[in-house]
């Protein structure tokens, strides 16, 4: 079947994944544990030729199908979890919960991925090799990628995933070789001194502006020491002092984060934010207590992966449907986690509703997607699958 009938095949599957996609919206939720999304992925499974692992440390699944013949094996990958935030898109199919929303495209993510496995199970007497299809909680923040890869996954030969784009229009790519998806950690610091009355600073140790000073030397820090063609983004996010006027705190807490392209200038940033904020707070005879949350590695495409998942989406949607995107994005991803074990690439998908200009982007409490691209990321899962068994090299 050639990929243009692929891509047509895929759109007769759209009611379904339009109806999945928005009873997965409706009930969003959280962390590693997503019972109801796994019980929704589980009945649109069902009756496909596959061979299905709960896992225990989470919700994830694991769906493997196995074609004809022996071959390669590639996996593709999508995660479940919404965000703790509320919703303001006015949606008929807007999240039931006040505190959680699917502002990340997840919910697309899974139903494309349902789609694939329908089309790659019409197709499994055509296949050598196997396709496996890794369902994912907790990319939110709580790194369910490596929970997964920990608690057993197969050995895979090629591995990818989309992720939505709100800003590319529908029908499009984005994609680049090598650094797409920043390194995140998180950090919170405490400035411990003395409080007392604000009329007699001389008697305190007022750790307000000592966190100030904290604040501006860190971004000194970031625009002095890191060079800016290995970047970084150190961003203090919050920051809370004192309960009245006239009284000076005991303390000052601040968090943010940190992130990179590179894992030297990771390790330059989670080596330096303590130095920095431990000898402010020295020399002002206050004490700095930092934390540092380590999160998620840089997202690599593999520079020949990335290359072959292009000329498939290429010959799929057309020369020109493909982006080279001309930066990466310093958000992150747990997908590196997959990269880091196996080659393959994440590329973007293209989102934008018709006729928005100013697309409001993912983790927004506005955050809407054309629902006429999952079958598009459908097809190009499935193509990516097929050509991959396809290749012996």
């Amino acid at each position: 079947m050639s990929e243009s009938a692929l891509l047509r095949e895929a759109r007769t599957l759209q009611p379904r994944l339009v109806d999945l996609r928005r009873r997965i919206h409706q009930e969003p939720e959280l962390g590693l544990e997503n019972p109801a999304t796994r019980r929704k992925i589980l009945d649109a499974l069902s009756g496909l030729d596959l061979e299905i692992d709960l896992h225990a440390r989470t919700s994830g699944i694991v769906a493997t199908l196995r074609g004809a013949r022996p071959g390669r094996r590639i996996l593709l990958r999508g995660d479940t979890d919404a965000l703790p935030m509320p919703e303001h898109t006015g949606l008929a199919f807007e999240s039931r919960h006040a505190d959680r929303m699917h502002a990340c495209g997840h919910d697309a993510h899974v139903a494309m991925l349902i789609g694939a496995a329908h089309l790659l199970a019409a197709r499994r007497e055509a296949l050598a090799g196997e396709v496996v299809f890794m369902f994912q909680p907790g990319e939110e923040g709580f790194g369910g990628a490596a929970v997964m890869l920990a608690e057993g996954m197969p050995d895979c030969d090629g591995a990818f995933a989309l992720h939505v784009a709100p800003q590319i229009p529908t029908g499009m790519i984005g994609t680049r070789p090598g650094a797409i998806f920043a390194s995140f950690d998180d950090f919170e610091i405490e400035i411990l001194g003395r409080g007392g009355h604000a009329s007699m600073p001389h008697d305190c140790i007022d750790p307000v502006p000592i966190a100030c000073e904290i604040v501006q030397a860190l971004q000194t820090f970031v625009t002095r020491r890191i060079p800016v063609n290995d970047p970084g983004v150190l961003t203090v996010s919050q920051i809370h002092a004192g309960t009245t006027q006239n009284v000076i705190a005991d303390s000052v807490p601040l968090a943010g984060t940190m992130r990179t392209l590179s894992e030297h200038t990771r390790d330059r940033l989670l080596a330096g934010l303590p130095r920095i904020a431990e000898g402010i707070a020295a020399a002002h005879d206050a004490t700095a207590r930092v934390e540092l949350q380590p999160g998620y590695p840089v997202v690599l495409n593999d520079a020949g992966f990335e290359a072959f998942a292009g000329r498939v989406a290429r010959d799929l949607l057309g020369e020109q449907a493909v982006l080279t995107l001309p930066t990466p994005i310093m958000g992150a991803e747990d997908f590196s986690y997959v990269l880091d074990r196996t080659p393959g690439a994440m590329m973007l998908l293209g989102v934008r509703p018709p006729g928005v200009t100013d697309p409001a982007p993912c983790h927004s409490s506005r955050m809407m997607l054309d629902e006429e691209a999952m079958a598009v990321g459908s097809a190009v899962h499935t193509a990516v699958a097929t050509r991959f068994l396809e290749t012996t090299g």
